[in-house]
């Protein structure tokens, strides 16, 4: 339990971390003066002055700040040129768009590890047997995992999609399935006949296989990274609109009156954390990715207290041609602050009542997937 507890704070910082260093870095390269660099939610636990900026550890460990000398306004700015408030709206906007920029960043980074480290998946011709359920045709026909399926009744095969509309057609029919076999005693071709069911589980169809044209490619080493790079970048950009798509479901959800179940905040996301720690280092490693892209688009959304708020505010600025009073947009803050932090609190006791309900971390985190 301990270790777990260590594994979801050294992710939470690694994300937090990463978002606010993208605000610092940016900040100080346009030579505004920051005043607080902080991880998590005030009140201030710990904080030591380097330089001209105090980093410090607050008590709630869910989210940070970094905290920009005339980010609020004032009439009395002793060092205006040292100000937030009097950069251009460009320079401003940079700023507060970092914060997602490092997000994603890390996001492709995370994904371009994994895919260094286990592979390229590239699209083949080859339908390949991964998995067989006990008991089902393929079981009872001699069908072994790693067989790959050349013809179904003497058509050729080269897809996944093929051979299931072939397999459907021949529900309750004898059929010749030529296959190549890599292991067991009979490598080589092999002609297996078996009879698809007509009546089956949904997820185990008519034979009781599980199939695929997948095949893990290893590029030379020294092109892994590039190459990583380049397929993180996509999976970045999938888990992106897989989180628009599911805020989209979410507000409509929440307009209906219904509140969504695969909601997890902080209780649900330790319970995954602690699952895919438990798998591996690299499906910690994926997982942190999913994390930060989901971070990255939340931050985004427009509303109060998030990057997505100073941003809209930014642009109402340039609408009306003149700054909205700095006091106003920190009360809207504010009020968005506690908005959130009671939708956190929310979404906690939800987590843990379902924890309690499922029995569990595996039977919680069923219940999110379902």
């Amino acid at each position: 339990m301990i270790g777990s507890i260590f594994v979801f704070l050294l992710v939470l910082s690694v994300l937090v971390l990463v978002h606010e260093l993208g605000h610092f870095l940016v900040a100080r390269k346009a030579g505004i003066w920051v005043e607080e660099f902080g991880f998590g939610i005030p009140p201030r636990i710990f904080g030591k002055k380097i330089g001209e900026t105090i980093y410090s550890i607050n008590l709630l460990p869910f989210g940070g700040f970094v905290k920009l000398y005339g980010e609020s306004g004032g009439k009395t700015l002793k060092l205006p040129k040292k100000a937030f408030i009097n950069k251009s709206k460009k320079v401003r906007f940079v700023i507060i768009i970092a914060g997602v920029v490092m997000n994603f960043i890390l996001g492709i980074l995370a994904f371009a590890t994994v895919y260094s480290i286990s592979g390229i998946p590239q699209e083949s011709q080859n339908v390949k047997v991964i998995d067989i359920v006990a008991g089902s045709p393929a079981h009872e026909a001699g069908i072994l995992t790693g067989d790959i399926v050349r013809s179904v009744e003497g058509e050729k095969v080269s897809s996944v999609e093929q051979f299931i509309t072939i397999v459907e057609k021949n529900k309750g029919k004898r059929i010749l399935l030529n296959v190549d076999r890599v292991v067991a005693e009979k490598v080589g071709a092999n002609e297996i006949y078996i009879t698809p069911r007509v009546e089956h589980s949904e997820n185990e169809g008519p034979l009781g296989v599980v199939i695929t044209s997948v095949e893990i490619y290893f590029p030379p080493i020294w092109q892994r990274p590039f190459i990583g790079i380049y397929y993180g970048f996509g999976e970045a950009v999938f888990w992106g609109k897989t989180v628009v798509d599911g805020l989209a479901k979410t507000f409509v959800m929440l307009f209906r009156g219904q509140v969504p179940r695969d909601l997890a905040g902080p209780v649900g996301i330790f319970a995954i954390t602690s699952h895919a720690a438990s798998v591996g280092t690299l499906a910690l490693i994926n997982f942190v990715g999913i994390l930060s892209v989901n971070l990255a688009i939340l931050n985004i959304l427009p509303f109060p207290a998030l990057d997505g708020g100073r941003l809209a505010f930014l642009f109402l600025e340039k609408a009306i041609g003149r700054k909205v009073l700095p006091r106003i947009e920190a009360a809207v803050h504010t009020v968005g602050m506690i908005i959130l932090l009671s939708l956190l609190l929310a979404i906690t006791a939800q987590d843990i009542q379902r924890l309690i309900a499922n029995g569990g971390i595996n039977g919680f985190i069923d219940s999110i997937l379902k």
